[in-house]
């Protein structure tokens, strides 16, 4: 039975490896959009905290989900020779709620990492968000899979 070290916020601790649960490796420091923000700011939030995954929320409940391939799917610029100034504009223009998937599959923090990894591997999710009590509590993705992976092969 291996044992690695996991990160739980900033808690440190021994556990097997078929023990671990998506709340011992999802990111709880989480960027999130309200459904009437728009894609500009979707847009900053992905560039500048490197992420691909925004999940949209009505005060801390999900209702959906931008990833960055929705985010250029949408933008016009894309359709269109705009220069980042117009292209903002344009975006401002454009809410969350327009784009987000709606139907997300989701998880709760006590759910297993192996089906978590099933279920992201087996639907090709780049992420799942983390709910309790249909609150988002934090969201789990391809890159906190990789980090188990590395900590887990340098011990």
């Amino acid at each position: 039975m291996d044992i690695i070290v996991v990160s739980s916020g900033t808690e440190w601790r021994s556990q097997s490896m078929n023990r671990l649960m998506v709340k011992d490796i999802m990111s709880t420091d989480l960027v999130t959009l309200e459904e009437d923000e728009d894609l500009d700011l979707a847009d900053s939030a992905m560039k500048y905290g490197r992420i691909r995954h925004l999940p949209v929320v009505r005060g801390r409940r999900l209702v959906g989900l931008i990833t960055h391939r929705d985010l250029l799917r949408a933008q016009v610029s894309s359709l269109a020779d705009l220069s980042p100034e117009e292209n903002s504009e344009v975006n401002v223009g454009i809410k969350a709620h327009d784009v987000m998937q709606e139907n997300v599959k989701v998880i709760g923090p006590a759910t297993p990492i192996l089906e978590a990894a099933r279920i992201i591997k087996n639907n090709k999710y780049g992420c799942l968000p983390v709910v309790d009590d249909k609150n988002l509590v934090g969201i789990v993705t391809e890159a906190d899979f990789i980090s188990l992976v590395i900590r887990a092969l340098e011990d």
